[in-house]
């Protein structure tokens, strides 16, 4: 199965967020996709590691939208 990429928060300035789910699995990562003034390129990171880093808007709605996702059921 493909990965899922919800979206999170958008900038502004154009930056965009989306949360990755890899299926079958409880690993979840934020990509960034910055604007094209800004070079543009996504990067992933741990959500762990994201929401570590900082208190941001986007932090923010990453914590508003865990709120409402499903944990897996085993």
């Amino acid at each position: 199965m493909p990965t899922t990429e919800k979206s999170i928060y958008r900038s502004p300035n154009g930056d965009q967020w989306y949360l990755v789910e890899e299926p079958g699995s409880e690993r979840m990562f934020v990509r960034h996709q910055p604007n094209r003034a800004s070079g543009g390129q996504s990067s992933l990171i741990e959500v762990a590691d994201f929401l570590a880093e900082g208190h941001g808007p986007q932090h923010e709605a990453l914590l508003r939208l865990l709120g409402n996702v499903e944990a897996p059921r085993q």
